[in-house]
This record gives structure tokens, sequence and C-alpha cells, in this order.
């Protein structure tokens, strides 16, 4: 294994699962560790008092970039090589999507996020992940 992905929103479940894959990295240096977060593309439209999805999408990446930072003071603690990714788009499409193009052997992710959705026994994004990756999925919860 050499390089591990987290799919992180900031919910309770996805900083478990980020502490998870840090203990994974702390026990080989060689593993790369990147941290990504998604947000979905909304389509452009108006609401009411004139809020536009634009401006929706715009504050979710903005909170998108405080999440990261913090996510990176956290892989300061280890010696690996880490990088982090906002990516834009359905956040399981873009998960498996990364874990497909960038040589991704395991994705760690929590059985739920801040999503509403919810399934019998698992989130949307994580039974989608699960289903759909071409890597080994580790569910934390």
């Amino acid at each position: 294994m050499s390089k591990i992905v987290v799919a992180y929103d900031g919910s309770e479940l996805s900083k478990k699962a980020l502490e998870r894959a840090i203990y994974l990295a702390k026990r080989d240096e060689k593993l790369e560790l990147n941290v990504i977060t998604a947000i979905p593309r909304l389509i452009p439209a108006v609401y009411n008092y004139g809020v536009t999805a634009v401006t929706e999408h715009e504050a979710k990446l903005k909170n998108a970039k405080e999440i990261m930072l913090e996510v990176e003071e956290t892989l300061n603690v280890i010696p690996n090589k880490t990088e982090t990714y906002i990516l834009d788009g359905n956040p399981a499409q873009a998960i498996e999507e990364f874990a497909e193009n960038n040589n991704v052997d395991l994705i760690v992710m929590g059985s739920r996020g801040l999503g509403g959705i919810k399934e019998l026994f698992l989130g949307s994004v994580s039974h989608h992940v699960v289903q759909k990756a071409k890597c080994e999925v580790f569910i934390v919860k």
C-alpha cells in the first residue's frame, strides 16, 4: 500500500476516519496521505430573498477551505507526504474518481457524513463509494 485517501467533511465520523488514517500512516512513513472534500456543484437558480446558488457555492467553498486548513494543521504531526484537495462535484463520484485517477490503494471514510439523506446502514456517499470504488474502502463508525 502506498496511498491512502480520507474523505472528509468535518463531521465527527470523518474526524474519526482521519484519525484512523493518521494511525495507519504513522506505521509507514512511505505512505502518502491525501485528504479530500467535495462541494456539490449547484445548478444556478435564484432562491428567495435574492440568494443565488452561486453565492451558496461560494460560502461552501469558503467553509471547505477553513476545514482543510484545520486538517493541514492536524497532518503536520506525521512525517508522511500529505496533501489536501477540495473537489467540485457530487461527493460520491468525486471520491470515486479521485481514487481511480490518483492510484489510491485505500479510501478511509465515515459511515455517514453531514448529508441529510440517510440509508438503512450506510450514508448515501459511503454506500456509493463502497459499491463503485476499484480500491479497498475502510468504513469508520
